[in-house]
């Protein structure tokens, strides 16, 4: 079976067809044009504002005029995250999908699934004719990912609906009624490389084969970061051979957990035996300690050209303590709901090359002066370390409303399609919901999708079966409408 073919195939028909576009973040002028033609095409009114987003307008069914709009909101980009070994261009290429028995996957890139699931529904919901609804919107913003811009760029007066439906959650049969807020920490240095030692040799350490994932929905699990596990080895290095540090890169992404990060050293060509026995000793470690979580770390030493310039000693065991001493991963649960992450942080992003070392951060929580402590710890430590330290990107958490009305018609809604109450919750991760709600005030809104597996990583995955479920219960809401 092909992916078009399946069910229900208004929808995955769709979703196929955008993974032939090309949208990495940052870069949708591709997905900006497919969409307004496919506008176009339906006879659906469809523009795109200042800030890229894309705005479709459907005139309600004549009689149901008076029924309160609905917006059908999702983001049309996706984060191009790839395997090593892959030679993927996200920019020209289309994504790799196919079938492996319940699940749609993809060929050492990530799916796309995030929010392309979401996109291909409002794009069946607004094609179909037979639909009886109230006056109906969608929303498809830009550059989600990345900071969402496309949210933060909306402006007030732009839609007319006073219900929103985000469709932008990776669990079907949850209900999210809040999200964490976020905010990005830049760490910034500079300073004056030295010239390597003479007679030494250089070597560049990768670090791969670690999952990756959503710097969000999946800090829980307690999944490798390969800045962190690069910061150990190299200390051990540092401290038995005094290696010269002269490159560092791990991570691409702010809301991903990083994959992989590869340093280039110097070292005494003496000592090369040696260098190669402690990043097989430090595998086996961190084989050992993820071995419930990670397979297939390695940890490899390959020579190279001996750089131009090193890091000088003081600030090259700076630069590591602070990534080693920076707090990273879960730092507390919501009190009143203890199985649910409040705040964390996500060291993404280290680059040290040619005088200037940058980290990059991501702390998300639900907790406003909780998210602000968790920042100012992060600039604490890195100042410690001699570095310049600046906030940015900052986004309010979406405060939860167990009063909606959306949230009581859709918990009915999900009984009477499926016969069981569906779980309401607070996810730790960020929503356009907030950013959307401040510019358009009182409008009541509700988070929800299909059953997506390990989004921002390579191993991004959708349930078939739960596809058939949430176009149901999208289907089933705007054709019923809320009160």
């Amino acid at each position: 079976m092909k992916i078009e073919e399946l069910a229900p195939q208004c929808v995955w028909k769709n979703f196929y067809e955008l993974t032939k576009v090309p949208r990495p973040s940052g870069h949708l002028e591709k997905i900006q044009q497919f969409l307004l033609d496919y506008g176009k095409s339906i006879g659906v009114d469809t523009w795109k504002d200042n800030a890229g987003n894309i705005i479709m307008r459907k005139p309600a069914t004549p009689g149901l005029e008076e029924r309160k709009g609905l917006v059908l909101q999702a983001h049309m980009d996706m984060v191009p995250q790839k395997t090593a070994d892959s030679p993927h261009n996200f920019l020209t290429d289309p994504i790799p999908a196919y079938i492996d028995g319940d699940w749609v996957k993809t060929h050492g890139t990530t799916l796309g699934s995030d929010d392309g699931m979401g996109v291909a529904a409002i794009m069946a919901i607004m094609a179909d004719n037979k639909l009886q609804h109230g006056p109906l919107e969608a929303l498809i913003t830009a550059d989600e990912e990345t900071g969402m811009y496309g949210a933060f760029g909306l402006e007030a007066g732009t839609l007319q609906g006073k219900v929103l439906l985000n469709l932008d959650s990776e669990t079907e049969g949850e209900l999210y009624i809040g999200c964490a807020g976020g905010i990005d920490v830049t760490a910034t240095m500079q300073y004056m490389e030295i010239e390597p030692e003479e007679g030494s040799k250089a070597f560049r350490v990768s670090l791969k084969g670690l999952r990756g994932g959503h710097s969000g929905l999946e800090i829980s699990e307690g999944r490798a970061n390969a800045n962190k596990l690069m910061g150990r080895f190299l200390r051990e290095a540092v401290l038995q051979f005094g290696v010269g540090l002269c490159q560092w890169n791990g991570g691409n992404m702010r809301n991903a957990i990083p994959r992989d990060a590869s340093v280039v050293i110097t070292i005494d060509e003496s000592e090369e035996t040696e260098l190669k026995a402690l990043a097989n000793k430090c595998q086996a470690t961190f084989a050992s300690e993820y071995a419930t979580i990670e397979s297939g770390i390695s940890l490899i030493v390959e020579e190279c050209d001996v750089p131009e310039g090193e890091t000088p000693e003081e600030i090259r065991d700076n630069l590591i303590d602070a990534i080693l001493a920076c707090q990273n991963g879960v730092m507390r649960y919501i009190p009143t709901i203890p199985d649910t992450v409040e705040t964390s942080s996500n060291l993404s992003i280290v680059t040290i090359n040619e005088g200037k070392a940058e980290f990059n951060l991501l702390v998300r929580s639900s907790c406003e002066s909780m998210k602000m402590l968790q920042a100012v710890s992060l600039e604490s430590c890195f100042t410690m370390a001699g570095m310049k330290v600046q906030f940015s990107g900052a986004y309010s958490g979406w405060q939860p409303n167990v009063n909606s009305h959306v949230l009581a018609e859709m918990r009915n809604a999900y009984k009477k399609l499926f016969g069981k109450e569906p779980e309401v919750k607070v996810v730790h991760a960020g929503l356009e919901c907030g950013i959307i709600g401040a510019v358009n005030e009182g409008m009541d809104m509700i988070s929800f999708g299909p059953t997506l597996m390990s989004p921002h990583s390579p191993d991004e995955r959708v349930y078939i079966p739960s596809v058939q479920k949430f176009y149901d219960l999208i289907y089933h809401v705007v054709e019923e409408g809320v009160k």
